[in-house]
């Protein structure tokens, strides 16, 4: 597992992003994990989230992109975070892009915050979780009506390996549907390996007990490969 991987589970655990209990999902299913990425609330936390995406993004996409694409409204930081530390890391500039719930008619009017979309731009779209891929089913007519863009792929911070409408998981399922590539920080999976009867400042997250809970969990809804 790469190093910054392994402190990107370190740093969801710092930050009480990423926790351990039960859970009841928007799906209405039973978790023994959650992860809520609004409690990355804090410039420092921001700033190494950035830093943590620009470098899964730079491994799996390479420079060959024009814009970060966040989704409203959890997207928009991540996006800004991103792009900045992509400048900082690599030293290339990419633009920011997200879009409005509502279309605004005055002033700076539109759909869209940050960057106009150009006839030709690479996109990369940059999300916190996706479990059903509602989310891009309203995202991608979005960006596409903007202009003739290519959709490189989309990055999220952690895969939930879960099914999602199917028997695939919901980033295979977005990839199957879109054709675009589709990859996260870490895999659950990685963060099992990462945790697993390991002690982390004082505390055993994943112990026996929980560790049969979630493979109790994957079990019943684990998604095919």
């Amino acid at each position: 597992m790469e190093a910054y991987k392994s402190e990107f589970i370190q740093f969801m655990i710092d930050s009480k992003v990423l926790k351990f209990g039960d859970f009841t999902l928007k799906s209405g299913r039973k978790s023994p994990f959650f992860m809520n990425a609004g409690l990355y609330v804090t410039g420092t936390q921001l700033m190494k989230l950035g830093e943590y995406y620009a470098k899964a993004i730079h491994d799996c996409y390479g420079d060959d992109f024009d814009v970060l694409f966040g989704p409203a409204y959890k997207g928009i930081p991540l996006s800004v975070a991103t792009t900045i530390a992509y400048s900082k890391l690599y030293g290339k500039e990419i633009r920011y892009c997200s879009n409005r719930k509502e279309v605004k008619d005055h002033g700076d009017t539109g759909i869209l915050l940050g960057s106009p979309l150009k006839d030709g731009d690479r996109v990369v779209v940059i999300e916190d979780v996706t479990t059903s891929g509602k989310s891009m089913e309203e995202t991608i007519p979005i960006v596409r009506a903007q202009a003739d863009v290519t959709i490189v792929g989309l990055m999220v911070s952690l895969n939930r390996q879960e099914k999602g409408k199917g028997d695939k998981c919901a980033l295979d399922e977005i990839k199957d549907l879109y054709g675009f590539e589709t990859n996260a920080i870490v895999t659950m999976e990685e963060v099992v390996e990462c945790l697993y009867n390991k002690e982390i400042d004082g505390a055993v997250w994943i112990d026996d007990e929980m560790k049969a809970k979630i493979d109790a969990y994957y079990e019943e809804y684990g998604a095919r490969e």
